[in-house]
């Protein structure tokens, strides 16, 4: 005898799959949604301004790290760490959209961004915390060093930097170092930021006659760099030691 049915268990197996599958989509979307705006979500490096922390360069195939957004819900950034962060309006002058003059197109990109397949249209930076509100931070002491509230700070991640050498080019010879910057008070609420590649970011020092005197309003900070996850030869944690006096 054979069993008629069989081939009807199988379509009505294939008929609920194919009701099913648009309730799977919306769903992982929604999920997708919530997971990208509330808990972490994946940022390239476009610059060099991080080097040799975070790896970026026109034309190169840049780092992508995944930006936590939780831990700043329940405390502020402090010194050390490393953060993204939507640029005030001072630091995203000549900051060009992304978004294609097409109005379906740009209202697909605009819903793939809320996913987190598309970046968002926003000038997102990413920048180490040097100081908070109510420091004063400046440069340099006698060696070089970035001061902050007067005391000398320790930064191992600075590999390149702006020529300084004591009795040579230093802050007040006739040609300062461009390391020199300051004093500066940081507002309360806001945060002092610069790359690890000193001698190339545009970071608090370039933007110091701002409205922000350079810094970064806190509800400007997106989340703290934890991971790179791309290229897999760079995979591994973000380095965010805690900035102490040396």
């Amino acid at each position: 005898m054979t069993d008629d049915s069989a081939p009807t268990k199988k379509t009505k197996k294939q008929k609920s799959f194919w009701r099913e599958l648009p309730i799977l989509i919306v769903v992982a979307l929604a999920l997708s949604f919530l997971l990208q705006t509330f808990v972490a979500r994946v940022y390239l490096i476009p610059s060099e301004s991080m080097e040799p922390t975070l790896h970026g360069c026109p034309g190169c195939t840049g780092d992508r790290i995944v930006v936590e957004k939780i831990g700043y819900r329940f405390g502020d950034p402090r010194p050390g760490d490393v953060i993204v962060f939507k640029g005030p309006d001072s630091w995203s002058e000549g900051y060009a959209s992304t978004r294609s003059e097409n109005p379906v197109l740009r209202g697909i990109q605009e819903v793939g961004s809320l996913v987190g397949l598309v970046p968002p249209d926003e000038n997102d930076l990413v920048k180490r915390v040097i100081a908070v509100g109510g420091q004063t931070v400046e440069c340099c002491d006698d060696q070089g060093r970035i001061l902050v509230d007067g005391q000398p700070i320790d930064e191992p991640y600075v590999k390149m930097d702006y020529p300084f050498t004591p009795g040579v080019v230093t802050c007040d010879t006739e040609v300062p170092s461009g390391r020199c910057f300051g004093p500066v008070t940081v507002p309360e609420g806001h945060v002092w930021v610069m790359g690890d590649n000193r001698s190339n970011s545009a970071d608090s020092r370039y933007h110091v006659g701002d409205e922000h005197q350079g810094s970064i309003p806190l509800e400007n900070v997106i989340g703290k760099a934890r991971f790179i996850v791309l290229p897999p030869g760079r995979w591994g944690l973000i380095d965010s030691p805690e900035i102490m006096p040396s």
